[in-house]
C-alpha cells in the first residue's frame, strides 16, 4: 500500500489492515513519521522519538505474528503535550518542563497501550492550555493544515493539525472551554468532548477539577466511538449500522448561538439544517431564554480561572512535576502571565471570591443545566445543534482582534457557541461542515444530555454520513 494510501487510513480502518496483514505496524508507522517530516512546518509535534515509535511498531508486529488481536494493535496516535507520558518529555508547553519525563502515563495513555496502541509523539499545544490559537512562545505557532497563515484552534492545536494533515489517524486533546471543538472545527476534523467525568484525566495537566475533560480528535466519529469504548471499558451491544436520520430530532437556537456569525458560517449551517431535514431528522428552532449566553459565560468562565491555581498547584505535586505553580507562572509568556496575575492569583484584583464561587457553582450552574434538560427531558430532542465557531479560522498575525460581520472580536470569541456545553458538562462532538469559499474548514457541533456519549456518538457518525468529510488539505 502506498504511503499516500497508508496515510488516509483511519483508527479503525488502520487496525483492521494490520490485523488481518494487509499492510504492517512497521509499513504504516514509517509512512505517517515520513508525513511527520514532510510537515513539520505545521509545528503540530513537540516530541516525536522515531526510533522509539519504530521499535514498537516492530513490537506490535511481532504480537500479531504471535497472535495478538488487540484492538488498537500497532496503530500510532498523538497525545497532547498536557498528558503524562512514562519515558517521553513532557512540557505541559513551557519552557521549566523542556527536558522532564514522567514517571507514569496518564490513566488514559495507558489503556490506549494496554489495547494495543503506539504513542507516536507529544502534540504542540498553547502554553498550560491557556488559549484558543495555538501560540506557544517556545515550541512555535502551530499552523492551520488547509491554510498555513490561519490559526489551527486552541489548545489541543497540534492535535488537530496533525489528524488533518494526515500524520496520525487520531491525537488525544483536552476541553475545557472548547479545547478539543474549536481546533477540531478550524482544522476540518472530527472532536469529541465527553461528558466530564466520563474519561479519566488522572495524569493530565488540569484547568479546572469542574469543567475538564480529556477527549479525541480523529477524522471520523466511528474512530471516536471506539476510542471511547477502550477507554471507558464500556461493555455493551456493538454500534448499530443505521445509517439513516429518520426520527432523530435535533433543536437549534439562532437567538442564542447565531447572534454574532460568520455569514458563510451561518449559510453552511442553515444549508446542513435544511440536509438533515432531507434525511428524515426533525428539526426544530427553541430559545433557551434571554439571559442563556451571559448566565453560560459567566458560569463558565468563573469556574475557569477561579479553579486554575489549585488545580495546576496539585497536579504538579500529585504527579512529581519538579516544578512549583510559582515557577510555571514566572516562565509564562508576558500576556498569559498579566491574565493570571489578574485572574489566577488569589492577590489578583479579578479573583473570584468565595461567596461569588460557591454561589457559581450552586446556582449558576444548576440553573444552566436546567436549561439544557428542559431541551433533553422535557422537550425529548436527541441533540443540540451549532455552528462550533462563530467564524473560520483568523489569520495568524491577526488572531488577537479581527473582525467577524463588521465587528471587531477577541480569540475568545472562537469559543462562544462551546462554552455552554462546558459549563454544564454536557457531551459535544464537533464535525466537518464544509469548506468557505476560500477553503477554510466550518464545523457543526451535536450536544447531547449527559451521559448519553453513546447514543450522541451513534447519532452523530448517521449525521456525518449525511453531512460528509471534506477533502484533505492540498
Amino acid at each position: 500500500m502506498a504511503d499516500d494510501n497508508l496515510a488516509e487510513l483511519g483508527v479503525a480502518a488502520a487496525a483492521a489492515a494490520i490485523r488481518d496483514g494487509d499492510t504492517t505496524s512497521e509499513s504504516y508507522t514509517s509512512a505517517l513519521l515520513r508525513r511527520a517530516r514532510e510537515n513539520a512546518d505545521l509545528n503540530s509535534f513537540i516530541t516525536i522519538d522515531d526510533s522509539a515509535v519504530l521499535a514498537a511498531a516492530g513490537d506490535a508486529d511481532k504480537a500479531r505474528a504471535a497472535g495478538s488481536d488487540a484492538p488498537l494493535l500497532g496503530v500510532p496516535l498523538g497525545v497532547k503535550d498536557s498528558y503524562a507520558t512514562r519515558g517521553l518529555r513532557t512540557t505541559l508547553g513551557v519552557e521549566t518542563l523542556a527536558d522532564f519525563e514522567p514517571g507514569d502515563d496518564a490513566v488514559v495513555v495507558g489503556a490506549i497501550k494496554d489495547a494495543g496502541g503506539i504513542v507516536f509523539g507529544k502534540n504542540n499545544l498553547v502554553e498550560m492550555s491557556f488559549g484558543l490559537t495555538g501560540s506557544n512562545r517556545r515550541y512555535g505557532q502551530v499552523k492551520n493544515p488547509y491554510a498555513p497563515d490561519r490559526v489551527p484552534g486552541g489548545s489541543s492545536s497540534g492535535s488537530a493539525a496533525a489528524v488533518s494533515a494526515r500524520i496520525v489517524p487520531a491525537a488525544f486533546g483536552g476541553d475545557t472551554v472548547g479545547s478539543i471543538r474549536v481546533p477540531a472545527a478550524l482544522c476540518g476534523v472530527v472532536g469529541f468532548k465527553p461528558t466530564t467525568g466520563r474519561w479519566p484525566g488522572r495524569g493530565v495537566a488540569p484547568i479546572s477539577h469542574t469543567l475538564d475533560t480529556t477527549g479525541i480528535l480523529a477524522r471520523d466519529v466511528e474512530d471516536c466511538a471506539l476510542i471511547d469504548r477502550i477507554v471507558t471499558k464500556e461493555t455493551g451491544p456493538p454500534p448499530s449500522d443505521r445509517s439513516d436520520l429518520t426520527g432523530a430530532r435535533f433543536a437549534y437556537a439562532p437567538r442564542q448561538y447565531l447572534e454574532l456569525v460568520d455569514p458563510e458560517t451561518e449559510s453552511s449551517f442553515r444549508e446542513a439544517l435544511r440536509r438533515l431535514r432531507d434525511a428524515g431528522a426533525e428539526v426544530a428552532e427553541i430559545d433557551l431564554g434571554d439571559d442563556f449566553s451571559a448566565l453560560a459565560d459567566r458560569t463558565t468562565w468563573n469556574v475557569f480561572f477561579r479553579e486554575a491555581r489549585d488545580a495546576v498547584s496539585k497536579f504538579l505535586r500529585d504527579n512529581g512535576f519538579p516544578v512549583s505553580f510559582e515557577q510555571i507562572y514566572d516562565d509564562l509568556k508576558p500576556e498569559l502571565r498579566e491574565v493570571w496575575s489578574h485572574l489566577v492569583l488569589p492577590t489578583g484584583a479579578g479573583f473570584l471570591a468565595q461567596g461569588d464561587y460557591d454561589a457559581t457553582l450552586s446556582i449558576d450552574r444548576p440553573e444552566l443545566q436546567r436549561r439544557f434538560g428542559e431541551v433533553f427531558t422535557r422537550q425529548g430532542f436527541d441533540a443540540l445543534i451549532l455552528p462550533t465557531t462563530p467564524c473560520p479560522a483568523p489569520l495568524i498575525d491577526r488572531q488577537a482582534k479581527f473582525t467577524v460581520a463588521g465587528e471587531e472580536v477577541s480569540d475568545l470569541f472562537l469559543a462562544k457557541n462551546t462554552v455552554p456545553a462546558s459549563g454544564a458538562g454536557l457531551p459535544g462532538i464537533s464535525i466537518p461542515l464544509g469548506l468557505t469559499g476560500n477553503g477554510l474548514p466550518i464545523g457543526i457541533e451535536f450536544d447531547g444530555a449527559p451521559g448519553h456519549d453513546r447514543a450522541l456518538l451513534d447519532l452523530t457518525r448517521r449525521a456525518q454520513a449525511v453531512l460528509g468529510t471534506l477533502p484533505a488539505p492540498v
